[in-house]
């Protein structure tokens, strides 16, 4: 599957998870999915691997840069907005000029 997450919203993300588990579950089945959602990338006991930096290697989810982001986005997100906006009364000013 190639990023199945595209246009499903969180709940439904689980709802394929579960469906896939089902499918696992049954021995018959196993997935290889392209994906960009840290939500998918936490199935249990997956082996998730990366392509960054031009180069095939396996990883965890918190190695990931899209867990890394997310998670930091979602835990402070003044200090995303704060860069993003690039707004200068957020940054700091040398006084001397």
């Amino acid at each position: 599957m190639e990023e199945p997450e595209s246009a499903l919203t969180p709940q439904r993300k689980l709802v394929l998870m579960a469906l896939k588990h089902d499918r696992a579950r049954s021995g018959l089945s196993q997935f290889i999915i392209a994906t960009h959602s840290p939500i998918l990338l936490t199935y249990p006991d997956a082996t998730i691997y990366s392509f960054d930096n031009g180069r095939l290697e396996k990883t965890t989810l918190q190695e990931t840069a899209h867990y890394q982001i997310t998670r930091g986005i979602l835990d402070h997100p003044e200090r995303y907005w704060r860069h993003l906006r690039n707004d200068p009364a957020d940054t700091p000013t040398d006084s001397s000029h």
